[in-house]
């Protein structure tokens, strides 16, 4: 393979651009919007530029990069590139529309991926007369930071186009993991029990938004705590990806979006995009005082250490966000999304989490961890019903870690 092709100009189009020219393909860079295209072109040369400075990669490097870099407004740019990635907003009729022309624009053999991070890839797919080329390459943003891509296999992906997948994102310097056509694939997935159970705990008054985010700051090891989050994805983004979550999954408990959300995007406080959301931001975007340095190994698992450092409600908060992190694992492992290994390196790698959600299990203990499920579900409901898998390993049934 020596051909690439992208399709959208925008912050994660002009990435993946970025990615497969330094990855030594040729690469072409392909957007209806003229102006679209100039700024995606432009966000490329800065992003060389700014690796250059920092050493990731050489002058040289760059350099060629760009000369293998060509971008058009016109589709046929793609005509003999052998991998195209869609990189289009995330409605489905658009990436549907684009695939049907993709489909007669490229080589019958050309493989047709999706970088889409919450449409069906299976869906998507049903525009192209040959669907077994089409498949799945979820990227992180910011591509060029981020190592992570899903590889998601539709129903009727071929092997074959799933294995080029996987060798273009490892050229390109990228970790690949195998993801199965399911709700939010492996990673946004594995990381709802992160804000949900911290809005759960926040609407029951167990501790205010700033103490939740200091706890899995401090205790848990988290770059940033879950309203942080929420704030810089967006409060209006983050509900409706709950909504999302909660209507495919014909109203899953433990998916149920929380008022609390709903409240926030009809004040306006959407976050950091408009200076106020679960916290207010000033021009430099600084919103809290710095965490004290704390030299130990993150998350904190021993009671009274967390106490210490995260303070007394630390236990119970980060317990419950563990526990409910450790189970959406498990759900996602016996529904067979991904492998034990593709789940934990998802998450590292996607959400930069301390640990991945199953090693975060084995160190808690998967009896512990279920007997904490089930009193929380005593009190709370079915938001907090244990996964089958989480049953069979804390009986001790260790091939529950195993995906066929």
């Amino acid at each position: 393979m020596e051909r690439v092709g992208v399709v959208g100009a925008g912050t994660m189009g002009a990435g993946i651009a970025q990615l497969a020219a330094l990855g030594g393909y040729e690469t072409h860079l392909y957007d209806l919007d003229g102006k679209a295209l100039g700024r995606g072109v432009e966000q490329i040369r800065i992003g060389l530029r700014r690796g250059v400075d920092r050493g990731r990669w050489s002058e040289e490097e760059a350099l060629a990069a760009l000369e293998r870099l060509h971008s058009d407004t016109i589709i046929e740019v793609l005509r003999n590139c052998e991998l195209v990635i869609e990189a289009a907003p995330e409605d489905l009729e658009l990436k549907r529309t684009l695939f049907g022309l993709l489909a007669t624009t490229c080589g019958d053999d050309a493989i047709l991926a999706t970088n889409t991070s919450s449409l069906s890839v299976t869906a998507i797919a049903a525009a192209v007369p040959s669907p077994g080329r089409v498949v799945g390459m979820h990227f992180f943003n910011p591509p060029a930071a981020m190592l992570l891509v899903e590889i998601v296999a539709g129903e009727e992906s071929g092997s074959a186009a799933l294995e080029q997948a996987i060798e273009v994102a490892r050229r390109i310097g990228r970790t690949p993991i195998r993801a199965r056509d399911a709700i939010g694939f492996v990673a946004n997935r594995c990381a709802r029990p992160f804000t949900l159970e911290a809005l759960r705990m926040l609407g029951e008054g167990v501790g205010s938004h700033e103490e939740i985010d200091r706890i899995c700051r401090l205790g848990g090891g988290f770059r940033m705590g879950p309203f942080e989050l929420i704030d810089l994805i967006g409060v209006d983004v983050n509900f409706a990806v709950a909504r999302s979550f909660y209507e495919q999954s014909f109203g899953e408990p433990r998916w149920r979006p929380h008022p609390i959300q709903a409240r926030m995007v009809a004040s306006g406080r959407l976050g950091r995009k408009r200076g106020r959301g679960f916290y207010s931001y000033d021009q430099e975007g600084s919103h809290r005082e710095r965490d004290p340095d704390i030299d130990t190994e993150r998350p904190i698992l021993d009671r009274d250490e967390l106490e210490r450092s995260a303070g007394p409600a630390a236990p119970a908060v980060l317990e419950r966000i563990s526990t409910q992190i450790v189970n959406e694992a498990c759900f996602a492992l016996g529904d067979e999304v991904a492998s034990a290994a593709d789940i934990d390196t998802a998450m590292r790698l996607g959400f930069n989490w301390p640990l991945g959600p199953l090693e975060w299990g084995e160190r808690l203990g998967w009896s512990h961890c279920l007997g904490a499920l089930e009193e929380l579900r005593e009190v709370h409901g079915e938001a907090y019903r244990p996964a089958p898998a989480l049953r069979r390993l804390a009986a001790g049934d260790t091939d529950a870690l195993i995906t066929s």
